[in-house]
């Protein structure tokens, strides 16, 4: 999902799949107890918290039922935004709180607020156990083994990662994240991310692969390729083809992986437009099991703008990427990513923003008001906005982004849709859902055939065919077709 400084902090708990077997009886006898684990911030974030539930599981830790309740708690944290960081300290305080009473409690701080703050966060938050970079996730076994035996740590320091051993507690069984490329080499003057997250670190094509396999063996359908700027896959790895070109790239990694039995769906996030290539566009549409999504950030629709965020493209190079894939893959959608109310940002130039929104027709549309941003060259800028101009282009922009939306969402009406179903619908268990190849969530009945019960219902990995009889800004609604 999303590009740097953009996301906005989200939050979830910690994966509710069944535990693997043997865990809860590892749990007593190790006497560990339970942990809980909440995640703000990018799909980077919710895959370093499935490795992490994995590893404490591992260890001999289960689920706990409830956050108040658990032994060990841990917040994989987000920096992007202001806001994000401060519901983090919003959490802390309570825990602290509970710590003072029951010391026994472990209570860690990861990813990029815990990279950002290092030892400061121990002086804020004293009760804190463990404070991890989003580069140690990996690690977490051996650096809470130094907890144990009384320290209170920080790793924060640049650290090699290390091909991926542990094994995922993933959140779903059927989509799940792969990362490909860890870290960041730009330096877009708002962003945070690659002081955060280190250096580029690809990771050989050949474990991808495994990995993948490996999933496929679990019954996993769909893979989401995941790297904080995915286009860079593979630009630090040696090798050299015989015509002069990096061997090593993201649609070498795609045309390599396309093939692994039982993977239905490709997809891989976030781009780049610096990177983005034709020659990927061209993969993307040759290889069937590639969805039909594309996640390209723009950030800006005025060339002036885009150069003071030293994003190292032009508005016009970005519309030509998008008619290339629309000449390729005339139905594909396009979500992206938008600052507005960046440091100096005229009227005029926000308002070329809405016009570049209108003119793409994008499915999606992630908006974020410029939040300042430690050790980055724009918070120091003199020219920062004001708060009310950033909530009233804001609340402009995302009316503009769902209409927009809502209709490109009329295209799928009446049509018939493949859905790979992802489980329940929470709100209506009558219902399952499931996503188009397009990205689209979509609804429809549970029951294969409401006048043949004996069927059953459909299963999270099941792929449907769906007609679509209601569509929304963001979602739509049908019934099964396939019998």
């Amino acid at each position: 999902m999303a590009e740097t400084g953009l996301m906005t902090a989200t939050q979830s708990q910690a994966p509710a799949a069944a535990a693997a077997p043997g865990a809860a009886i590892s749990a007593q006898a190790s006497g560990r107890g339970s942990y809980w684990i909440t995640t703000f911030g990018c799909q980077m974030n919710k895959a370093d918290s499935e490795r992490m539930a994995g590893i404490l599981e591992s260890m001999g830790y289960r689920e706990a039922s409830a956050e108040l309740e658990a032994d060990l708690v841990l917040y994989n944290t987000c920096t992007i935004r202001d806001n994000a960081e401060q519901k983090v300290y919003s959490y802390l305080g309570r825990q602290a709180q509970r710590k003072r009473s029951n010391p026994s409690l472990t209570l860690v701080v990861a990813g990029c607020v815990a990279q950002q703050e290092g030892e400061s966060l121990l002086r804020r938050v004293p009760e804190l156990d463990l404070v991890m970079g989003p580069q140690h996730a990996n690690r977490l076994d051996a650096l809470l083994a130094q907890v144990e035996q009384g320290q209170q740590v920080v790793a924060t320091e640049e650290h090699h990662i290390l091909e991926d051993i542990t094994t995922a507690r993933r959140d779903s069984s059927v989509c799940g994240w792969v990362n490909v490329i860890y870290g960041c080499n730009e330096r877009c003057t708002y962003c945070v991310v690659p002081s955060v997250r280190g250096k580029e670190q690809s990771r050989l094509p050949e474990a991808i692969r495994l990995e993948m396999e490996g999933l496929a063996a679990q019954g996993f359908k769909e893979i989401t390729l995941l790297g904080q700027n995915i286009d860079a896959y593979g630009r630090d790895l040696p090798g050299i083809t015989p015509e002069g070109r990096r061997q090593h790239t993201l649609t070498d990694l795609l045309q390599f992986v396309h093939d692994v039995q039982g993977i239905e769906r490709i997809r891989f996030a976030t781009s780049h437009p610096r990177y983005f290539t034709e020659r990927l566009i061209d993969a993307c549409a040759d290889l069937d099991k590639v969805c039909e999504h594309f996640h390209i950030p723009f950030q800006s629709g005025d060339d002036d703008v885009l150069k003071a965020m030293a994003r190292g493209y032009t508005v016009d190079r970005y519309r030509r990427i998008i008619e290339r894939i629309r000449q390729r893959m005339p139905d594909a959608a396009i979500s992206a990513d938008v600052i507005v109310a960046f440091p100096g940002e005229t009227d005029a130039q926000y308002r070329r923003t809405l016009a570049l929104i209108e003119e793409i027709g994008f499915d999606q549309v992630n908006t974020a008001a410029y939040s300042p941003r430690p050790n980055t060259p724009a918070a120091d800028w003199p020219d920062q906005l004001s708060e009310a101009v950033k909530v009233e282009r804001l609340q402009e922009i995302n009316a503009l982004v769902e209409r927009v939306a809502r209709a490109r969402s009329a295209r799928y009406a009446g049509r018939s849709e493949q859905v790979l179903v992802e489980g329940t619908n929470p709100k209506n268990p009558d219902q399952v859902m499931g996503r188009t190849r397009s990205n689209r969530l979509t609804f429809f009945p549970a029951a294969r055939n409401p006048a043949q019960p004996e069927l059953g219902h459909w299963q999270a990995g099941d792929l449907v065919a769906v007609r679509i009889e209601a569509v929304r800004a963001f979602s739509l609604s049908g019934q099964a077709v396939d019998r």
